[in-house]
């Protein structure tokens, strides 16, 4: 599971991203001034840092240097092409202008995780006419991608790495904890369900079969 740290002085925006993020399956890390996130750091590295700069006692800007081999995405309120600019230069992986789509926010961090994952995560999967690129997390088929929730990518993933093999229930639960910790015995099934329709929806067959009482067993005969 990545973590990712939040380092913003305002409570709301802090409680927003942490709530964002936890739902998307990162767990986090909090602080709301550099000072106390300069402390942190010297107890834990976080996988990603989402840095604002109007901080108090020692600001965005201060901090920034002194972070080491981490990505660190700026978010802040100041606009002017310079202050980017500077901030970029000054070793900032990436810089969002405050307010900013959460949307778009998410998909910068994947694409940061991804340019600093180690290289022996990087794999491509394929059973039969289905492909799942680790780098770039995407599944695709002949008649294109297809769009998966993080859940839904973690068990397909499973699946593939198990392929002709069934997959017990509590080992899917058990080996994707780290990437979707909130997925229970109960909403796995949902999740398989709507991951299934995905797949025949773009494949037009059902490559995913249920062994009653056990677990899922994914078909390369697709």
């Amino acid at each position: 599971m990545a973590v990712i740290m939040i380092i913003d002085d305002d409570i709301h925006i802090n409680d927003m991203l942490s709530e964002v993020l936890t739902g998307e399956g990162y767990a986090v890390k909090r602080a709301y001034s550099g000072t106390e996130a300069l402390l942190i750091l010297q107890q834990t590295t976080p996988d990603l840092i989402l840095l604002d700069l109007m901080l108090p006692g020692l600001s965005g800007e201060e901090l920034l240097p002194q972070i080491k081999d981490i990505p660190v995405i700026v978010l802040s309120a100041k606009s002017d092409r310079a202050g980017k600019v500077d901030m970029l230069l000054g070793g900032a992986a990436d810089y969002i202008t405050k307010p900013f789509d959460t949307e778009e926010l998410l998909a910068r961090i994947v694409v940061q995780l991804r340019r600093n994952a180690p290289a022996s995560e990087k794999e491509l999967l394929t059973c039969g006419s289905l492909s799942l690129d680790t780098d770039s997390h995407t599944v695709t088929c002949p008649g294109g991608e297809i769009r998966l929730t993080r859940t839904e990518y973690a068990i397909l993933k499973l699946l593939m790495q198990n392929k002709g093999q069934v997959v017990a229930k509590l080992t899917i639960l058990d080996r994707i904890s780290d990437d979707t910790p909130d997925c229970t015995e109960d909403s796995l099934k949902i999740h398989v369900h709507n991951l299934r329709r995905k797949l025949k929806a773009a494949m037009g067959s059902d490559c995913i079969s249920a062994v009653w009482g056990i677990g899922y067993m994914l078909s390369d005969k697709n």
